[in-house]
């Protein structure tokens, strides 16, 4: 199950990674919260447009940040991009301590900490292929989604506790610190360990090449069209969490936090389920898109907050189990020279579909209620998993793997 902290330098990535990104989790429960109801009044469309620039970058610049990835040092470019986020924290944390942050201000940090996360996000995938051998990305990716659900498990709770008790500003404070903890493991690697890809020269249309390459594989577009309909209008938990926790059952931060938290605790168990695993399966990529859809739409009926809170679990669960088979099958079978476009092509479709979902999904928790901003994104990840089930069953999809011969996708279409 951790073969892949075998690796000094993938122990030093994922212990940075989960400060880090427990840090991150504080934010993004702090911002909902502080444009949610110090800002704003409980305005889920003005927390919708905030989520949606932090988002927004990663689809106009996906490509281009997907070409950067494949051409220059990874390590060095993540350097800079989580040097830039950590500073963009600092910035707000600063704004909001000093009582002076308008939601203009939140707006625009939204947006430069999403130009600096569009290009980390591209070179942060490739660069765990380049961390460990290629037999060991299944379990590193898994990894990876454990110490990032570790921290959601941690953060959303901590930062309740904290707004509860002294407000929102130290949670800003706290992840600008927590960037230090990533850069310093980045930096301490061994460079020499690393299985670094050729970068890819530099040419005229290489972002065209990139599009071109998965438009001759159709296994990758019908993953990234799932993804693109599961991650829009399904993965607004912040949102939904937010106006269910504080329209629907009238509560406060602290049982925010818990929901934020519960989430976690599902996408944790899948993650170390799939790391258990160790291998991709196609029942796992259709039963997570279906089983979240199913999951979501029962939680948005629960009469209860408690109710409603342990379907979170399941919701959380089948979440990840989809991400993961999507990330594993896209690590395992493109080829090197593609891998960052691919990736961003794929980060670019998971979050960058948040600016159209994200608003959307507030509007309508603002016009027709919460429940039916819930209730939208399951319905519609339920029938992005049946759609694939359709091709599989025709015999219309199935992962082809252009990276042998030292690990071919253990994969049929029946499987």
């Amino acid at each position: 199950m951790f073969r892949a902290l075998k690796s000094p330098n993938y122990r030093l990535w994922v212990a940075g990674a989960l400060v880090s990104n427990i840090g991150t989790w504080m934010q993004r429960v702090a911002q909902d919260w502080l444009v949610l109801t110090e800002l704003t009044d409980n305005s889920g469309t003005a927390v919708g447009i905030t989520t949606g620039l932090q988002f927004l970058p990663i689809l106009f610049l996906g490509a281009w940040a997907g070409l950067v990835a494949d051409r220059y040092d990874k390590r060095r470019l993540l350097l800079l991009t989580q040097t830039v986020m950590g500073l963009t924290a600092l910035a707000l944390g600063l704004l909001v301590f000093l009582g002076v942050a308008q939601l203009w201000h939140v707006y625009v940090i939204a947006l430069v900490l999403g130009v600096a996360s569009a290009f980390d996000a591209p070179a942060r995938q490739a660069f765990v292929s380049e961390v460990v051998a290629k037999p060991d990305i299944p379990n590193a990716v898994a990894l990876n989604s454990a110490s990032f659900n570790v921290a959601r498990l941690a953060g959303p709770g901590l930062a309740g506790l904290l707004i509860a008790w002294v407000g929102t500003a130290p949670a800003f404070m706290i992840n600008a610190a927590s960037f230090v903890a990533v850069l310093i493991g980045i930096w301490r690697m061994d460079v020499s360990a690393l299985n670094r890809s050729a970068p890819v020269p530099r040419g005229k249309r290489q972002i065209r090449e990139g599009l071109a390459y998965v438009r001759g594989r159709p296994d990758l577009v019908v993953i990234l069209v799932m993804a693109f309909l599961v991650g829009t209008f399904g993965f607004n938990f912040q949102i939904t969490n937010a106006m269910m926790a504080t329209t629907v059952f009238n509560r406060g931060p602290t049982e925010y936090g818990v929901l934020g938290s519960l989430v976690a605790v599902g996408t944790l168990a899948a993650a170390i389920l799939a790391a258990a695993r160790g291998r991709f399966r196609m029942r796992y990529l259709i039963g997570g898109a279906i089983g979240f859809g199913v999951a979501g739409l029962a939680a948005s009926l629960m009469p209860s907050f408690w109710w409603y809170a342990a379907l979170l679990v399941l919701v959380g669960l089948t979440a990840v189990t989809f991400l993961n088979s999507c990330n594993t099958s896209i690590q395992l079978s493109v080829q090197p020279r593609f891998r960052g476009r691919v990736l961003a092509l794929y980060m670019a479709v998971v979050q960058g579909g948040t600016p159209i979902g994200a608003p959307l999904v507030g509007w309508i928790g603002d016009v027709l209620g919460p429940r039916w901003a819930v209730g939208l994104g399951a319905g519609i990840a339920l029938v992005a998993g049946l759609w694939a089930l359709y091709l599989v069953l025709r015999g219309r999809f199935e992962i082809r793997d252009d990276n042998p011969p030292t690990g071919a996708l253990p994969v049929t279409k029946t499987d």
